[in-house]
């Protein structure tokens, strides 16, 4: 099917993907997972939560393989691989500049995937892994979320969920899940991803280290919440007119109403596009959001993967 695995597309913590084709002609991408130590919970997860999914910004999964030690993930095949190679330290390649129009409809439809996991599939899913590495996009540009290792299914469709470790990736990743004092692990969990993830694609930028003694690196939704309590015009990489600044603006103030510390202020997925195709007129800004030990972590952290937090804002 992969040819013998010529056509390496990628790789992570989990293994790695390669472009396959079907007998039919059709495209494939298949991800080879590592050799795990959970006897292949993660596999089945993701086998057991996508299978019940159909829906547009979902990717579809075609088949897999379990055989012994071998296991692997046959999925459709996104030309344009995953969303995180269009935004953060990626903004001056040629394939980083898609469009302020685009970006909001690519936040849309990742808005709309969430919700249909949360409200949409006969069984609750919960993804638990909401970045931009897990967002592929099609030939078109259309988003599709991807990657359900960490998802967790909930059959009785309870919102609440119980939780022994934290998942997801650390910048990304709700402080409920890490200090339960906070609040209740629920699909909250999801919008606060989401929410982080909106300001990585409008700030084009990636954690940077707390402890820096560099004036111009502070929390970015600190620095670009009191542009929009100010009323400032925001001088953000490639806003230029008007309508531009409108659909930033938008994002904005969806994202940091995602990103509140407390999970019940956070809005359901469903408000959450209500906001994003509602006007800008109609949309009250956030209360502040405060820096969280996770956000700390995460920008102390040299392992995590790309996820915004602390910016050099002198950039913008």
């Amino acid at each position: 099917m992969t040819s013998s695995f010529s056509d390496n597309l990628g790789g992570g913590g989990f293994g790695v993907v390669y472009r396959g084709k079907l007998q039919d002609g059709c495209l494939v991408a298949v991800k080879i997972l590592k050799e795990s130590k959970s006897n292949g919970e993660e596999f089945i997860n993701e086998v057991a939560s996508i299978s019940r999914t159909s829906h547009v910004n979902i990717v579809s999964l075609r088949g897999f393989c379990f055989e012994g030690s071998k296991r692997a993930l046959i999925y459709e095949f996104m030309p344009n691989g995953s969303l995180d190679k269009f935004i953060g330290n990626n903004y001056y390649l040629p394939e980083g500049q898609l469009g302020w129009e685009k970006l909001l409809r690519i936040a849309v439809g990742i808005a709309r995937g969430i919700e249909y996991l949360h409200q949409g599939c006969n069984t609750r899913i919960l993804h638990f892994d909401i970045k931009p590495h897990n967002i592929l996009l099609d030939k078109d540009f259309n988003p599709k979320i991807s990657d359900f290792g960490l998802a967790k299914l909930c059959p009785n469709r309870s919102s609440i969920v119980s939780m022994v470790v934290a998942r997801g990736t650390i910048g990304y990743i709700a402080p409920e899940l890490v200090c339960r004092t906070i609040g209740e692990v629920s699909c909250k969990s999801d919008v606060y991803s989401y929410g982080m993830m909106v300001l990585e694609m409008v700030g084009e930028t990636k954690i940077f280290d707390v402890n820096s003694d560099r004036s111009s690196e502070i929390y970015f939704p600190h620095w670009i919440y009191k542009h929009l309590e100010q009323n400032y015009q925001l001088d953000i990489n490639r806003i230029a007119n008007e309508d531009e600044h409108l659909m930033t603006r938008k994002m904005i103030i969806v994202g940091l109403w995602c990103i509140q510390n407390d999970p019940t202020i956070r809005p359901s997925m469903a408000r959450v596009l209500e906001m994003l195709e509602r006007n800008i007129e109609s949309l009250q800004i956030p209360p502040k959001p405060i820096i969280s030990s996770t956000q700390r972590l995460a920008a102390n952290s040299s392992t995590s993967e790309s996820a915004i937090g602390f910016a050099d804002v002198s950039r913008f």
